[in-house]
């Protein structure tokens, strides 16, 4: 079988402030159609690899690839441009405004560009629609974001996100500080996103909610990827040991390369990407330590 090629990968990312090493050396990897989680402790240096992939930082070397070519992402209007859109922990929404501004944010249609005149009717048409499509209902769309629930703040977050991305969207922490309801509404989302093709990138703490939805997790410790598995072949107790360094895996540059997979394994793709097997611990070059 044909090796699946990553949709987006990178490469031995450093990334320095002042004497603080946020990255060492960092390795990640995504597959098309996938929802790959990215987990580890505070300060493994998740929300610095984050914000290199979207644009928002830019590193002090190493590799970013999209699609197998190598590019350099100076902004989040590089990685949009590249089909990456991220959703934060903060949604970055603008309260006063209605569901369907929030959605055309940055991106607003007009009537008359030269006077700045909004499209008001045609930029509810489309976010009705990316509502409708994702499965979001919302009680009113022209309704001003604060007046909505934690979950469907969220919602919103994430059609906008969807509505623009066309390979990856990075999702930190979507469901922090959501009820259980909400919290399950927003997986949905996720699923869903993952259904449509476009890769999932997700930034979470809660183990269980990563093993419900993703295809592969891979941590980091330190700066580091330490060890990459398959959700359907791990559990929380492989989770927590890579996170905290009694666990590592082979950390080779990709799945389905020599040394870096179960033996005999055959292509990747969505869902079940090659990995170090989680049952074996190998060090990485630094030790569990």
């Amino acid at each position: 079988m044909a090796e699946a090629e990553p949709l987006l990968e990178a490469r031995n990312l450093v990334k320095r402030y002042g004497q603080v090493l946020a990255l060492d050396g960092a390795n990640f990897t995504a597959y098309p159609g996938e929802v790959v989680a990215l987990i580890g402790d505070n300060g493994a240096g998740k929300s610095t690899l984050v914000k290199t992939l979207s644009g928002a930082i830019r590193p002090d070397s190493g590799q970013i690839f999209v699609d197998g070519k190598a590019v350099s992402l100076s902004s989040p209007l590089d990685a949009r441009r590249h089909g990456i859109e991220t959703v934060y922990q903060d949604l970055a929404l603008a309260p006063d405004l209605d569901a369907a501004a929030n959605l055309h944010l940055g991106r607003e249609i007009y009537r008359v560009r030269a006077l700045q005149i909004l499209n008001k009717t045609e930029m509810r048409r489309r976010a009705v629609a990316a509502f409708k499509d994702l499965g979001v209902n919302l009680p009113d769309v022209g309704a001003p974001v604060a007046s909505l629930s934690g979950g469907q703040r969220q919602s919103v977050a994430v059609a906008r996100a969807v509505a623009y991305a066309s390979k990856i969207i990075f999702m930190d922490e979507p469901t922090a500080a959501l009820g259980v309801v909400q919290r399950e509404r927003v997986l949905d989302n996720i699923r869903r996103v993952r259904d449509r093709g476009i890769t999932v990138v997700l930034i979470s703490h809660n183990m269980p909610e990563v093993l419900a939805v993703s295809d592969r997790v891979e941590v980091l410790r330190m700066g580091r990827r330490v060890a990459r598995f398959r959700t359907a072949d791990t559990n929380v107790e492989q989770l927590v040991g890579a996170m905290t360094g009694a666990l590592t895996t082979e950390d080779e540059p990709g799945p389905g390369s020599p040394g870096s997979g179960s033996p005999g394994s055959d292509s990747p793709g969505p869902g079940s990407p090659g990995s170090a097997s989680p049952g074996s611990a190998s060090t990485d070059g630094r030790g569990a330590a």
